[in-house]
């Protein structure tokens, strides 16, 4: 059987990014590589390094407004920095407030995500 580079491609479209976090992390534990490893050789080769330096690995997940549900949000605000319900409660209530910091993207990503759907604005930095 061929392998088919257009399907596969279509496939990965298709698929949210926790998924794609799962199979890049399949993909490291089957083949013994790192993807961070071999993202920087590869962006710094092309362009004498320069490239490298400027890509952002490293987000801060703000919360730039509690919304209307505050206690879905300070749930999911807990589950994401392991805060106690009063820390929680007071980083919720002194938004605009960075809720972690130096997160790599696709988990910061995917906690935005997670505020925005308990009815929060947040944003990535």
């Amino acid at each position: 059987m061929a392998f088919d580079k257009d399907a596969f491609l279509t496939a990965l479209d298709s698929m949210s990014v926790m998924e794609l976090n799962e199979l890049v992390k399949a993909i490291e534990e089957k083949f013994g590589v790192s993807a961070a490893a071999m993202a920087a050789p590869a962006a710094g080769g092309a362009a004498g390094g320069a490239a490298a330096a400027e890509e952002k690995t490293d987000f801060d997940l703000v919360l730039t407004e509690a919304g209307a549900q505050k206690v879905g949000v300070i749930k999911v605000v807990r589950e994401i920095t392991g805060l106690g319900l009063k820390e929680a409660k007071d980083l919720v209530d002194g938004a605009p407030k960075t809720i972690k910091e130096a997160m790599p993207k696709a988990d910061a990503e995917a906690a935005q995500k997670k505020l925005v759907d308990a009815g929060a604005k947040a944003e990535l930095k």
